[in-house]
């Protein structure tokens, strides 16, 4: 049977816009769907299923950030915000919407084929290709499932949440820089950008427990970069609550 060519969601309330992006995403083999408001894009995902969802951000009755955020209270399905706001701020935002990266308009075909097809392949790798799981004190990292467990209990990063953590849980015990992370996770357009990293490192640790006495998984090495624990001492360590 052949394999199914990747599917699609492109939202954006520009007519115009969506039917170029979807123009170019099929001379990729891409199939393609596409919504022009909020809410018909939430009924859309629903229905299809896509394997990456390319949103916009200003839509007049929901707007992107509301609805990437609608969409990771049950799904980790990659999106990637496309937007003319360009500022840090507003990519940070992004981020913390749950958006996996952030193109900004104007943009090139090679530049938005070049992420699309950098998503999907992060994706891709981590399905197909499944490795032993990681294990340090109550954390453990499924990676053939893509499931985080902490104490017994389920972690929910996003989709860039868990590529950050899975990244630092590959490297465990090596000093990472925050380039390095950021290059791996992100791509190389991205480098240098470490407020985007900082802030979904914080998220991380909220859902780890870092701070408290059990906790201590994602080490700061200021000015340099960030390591995951791997010393025995700490990781064999038993948490029961």
């Amino acid at each position: 049977m052949p394999l199914r060519n990747p599917s699609i969601l492109v939202v954006d309330d520009d007519e115009n816009i969506l039917r170029m992006m979807q123009r170019i995403l099929e001379l990729e083999d891409y199939r393609v769907f596409t919504s022009s408001n909020g809410e018909d894009a939430l009924d859309a995902f629903a229905v299809e299923s896509p394997d990456l969802v390319l949103l916009d951000i200003i839509m007049p009755d929901m707007d992107g950030y509301s609805v990437c955020q609608h969409i990771r209270k049950f799904s980790r399905t990659p999106i990637i915000m496309v937007s003319v706001k360009n500022s840090e701020e507003e990519k940070v935002y992004g981020f913390d919407a749950g958006a996996d990266d952030y193109v900004t308009k104007p943009f090139s075909v090679k530049v938005l084929t070049a992420r699309v097809r950098a998503v999907l392949r992060r994706t891709d790798l981590y399905t197909k290709h499944p490795e032993p799981a990681f294990h340090c004190g109550a954390l453990v990292i499924d990676f053939s499932r893509q499931r985080v467990m902490l104490a017994a209990r389920e972690v929910n990063p996003t989709p860039i949440e868990y590529a950050i953590l899975s990244y630092l849980a590959r490297n465990a015990g090596f000093l990472l820089t925050s380039d390095q992370i950021i290059e791996n996770v992100w791509g190389k357009a991205y480098v240098g950008e470490t407020r985007v990293l900082q802030t979904n490192i914080s998220r991380l640790r909220q859902k780890l427990g870092d701070g408290s006495r059990n906790a201590g998984y994602i080490v700061t090495v200021p000015g340099i970069g960030y390591m995951m624990r791997s010393d025995s001492s700490f990781c064999d360590r038993k948490y029961y609550t």
